[in-house]
């Protein structure tokens, strides 16, 4: 899939490596947080098939409306645009859906709604490392994800998996989030640590990346949540709330696009139209973060973060292709004929797959490949039998 959007607001995923550990409620507050410092906010409640953000903000189920362009009007709660599947099927009717389906909706959720001049889009994703992360790393240029996760080493340990998935496809971590950090007895005040103390605080350290806060356990979060009115408008005095203003504020400084072309784009060379603008400010970027991409009668030239620059025939990069069509899957074996590639082959188009790679469009019609930016930084100084 090739994508046509125009740029828009600064995307921001809440993830987390297993249920249970507040991450929707975590979302909800976060939203509503930053709606209340002044900013336009949507959230994509992208986990198809348990939404609970709708019920969080008191969102009644409805059928959305369309707008006069036949873009679905999002519903609108404490300040906030919400679209969700729940808001699509009945309360208690289950969303039966495979890979290819659930791909079709986070699409239509982002690109068919109509959001409005938005400053943030916070999508708040299920569970996990699987199909619905990629599609949207793929699909789209996040700005950047939020891992939240409960102190207990087993939720820290499955954390870490979510961690590196978002390193591996290119989307900035923003930071880690440590939800039901500790219990505070209103009794007596003392503070029990149920699930363990500082854990995510640590795994933050551990990977280098920032550490947004703790968010204490408190009954007034989960009955807040279940009535519909999210503890930052209805305690906005507890250390909850407080918690998540001070998460959303360090988010709302903290969420930027990562350096290097702008995405997305698709650049259609034959007509010179939708060549990506060449990166700002990449020199703190990594080295295989590509800054500029052109095009002549020599093929593909690369400039990468670290000042290289790099040129790649465009016959090479077909015989390069690693999609199942060119490669066995199993011993990543070539399996395409080079005698069946025309030696005048030509790149028709190119686009970028979220933050991390690039898909080609050849003339002889294959357009499966996908180009990461670390493979095509890795074919600098390598015989084509090599790559």
């Amino acid at each position: 899939m090739q994508p046509d959007h125009p740029a828009g607001p600064r995307m921001i995923a809440i993830s987390s490596g297993k249920g249970g550990v507040g991450k929707s409620t975590v979302t909800a507050n976060i939203a509503v947080a930053m709606a209340d410092a002044g900013l336009s906010v949507g959230v994509v409640d992208a986990d198809i098939y348990g939404p609970s953000i709708p019920r969080m903000l008191g969102i009644r189920a409805r059928k959305p409306a369309m707008s006069p362009d036949q873009k679905i009007v999002p519903a609108l709660a404490h300040g906030v645009k919400v679209i969700s599947m729940a808001m699509l099927t009945d309360d208690d009717a289950p969303a039966i859906l495979r890979g290819p389906m659930v791909a079709k909706y986070l699409q239509m959720f982002i690109r068919q709604v109509d959001w409005g001049d938005l400053d943030v889009l916070l999508l708040d994703l299920p569970p996990g490392t699987g199909d619905i992360q990629l599609t949207l790393a793929q699909a789209f240029p996040l700005s950047g994800a939020v891992v939240v996760s409960t102190p207990q080493d087993v939720s820290l340990k499955i954390a870490r998996r979510g961690l590196r998935m978002m390193e591996q496809v290119n989307v900035p971590i923003l930071g880690v989030i440590e939800n039901m950090s500790g219990f505070t007895c209103p009794g007596c005040g003392t503070v029990t640590h149920i699930f363990h103390e500082g854990g995510g605080e640590a795994i933050a350290r551990e990977l280098g990346v920032a550490f947004l806060g703790k968010v204490p356990l408190d009954p007034d979060v989960v009955d807040c949540g279940d009535d519909g009115r999210p503890v930052v408008r209805a305690a906005p005095e507890s250390p909850a709330a407080e918690a998540y203003r001070a998460i959303a504020a360090a988010l709302a400084e903290g969420a930027r696009a990562p350096g290097g072309i702008a995405t997305p784009f698709v650049w259609s060379i034959p007509e010179g139209a939708g060549k990506p603008a060449p990166a700002r400010g990449t020199t703190e970027a990594p080295p295989d973060c590509l800054s500029a991409l052109d095009h002549d009668n020599a093929g593909l030239v690369l400039h990468w973060a670290d000042g290289t620059e790099q040129r790649l025939a465009d016959r090479d990069l077909r015989l390069a292709c690693r999609c199942a069509q060119c490669r066995d899957e199993m011993t990543s074996a070539r399996i395409l004929d080079p005698a069946r590639v025309p030696l005048d082959l030509r790149i028709t188009r190119i686009w970028s797959i979220g933050n991390y790679a690039l898909g080609m469009a050849f003339s002889d019609g294959h357009d499966t490949g996908i180009y990461t930016f670390k493979a095509l930084y890795a074919m600098q100084g390598l015989e084509l039998e090599d790559v």
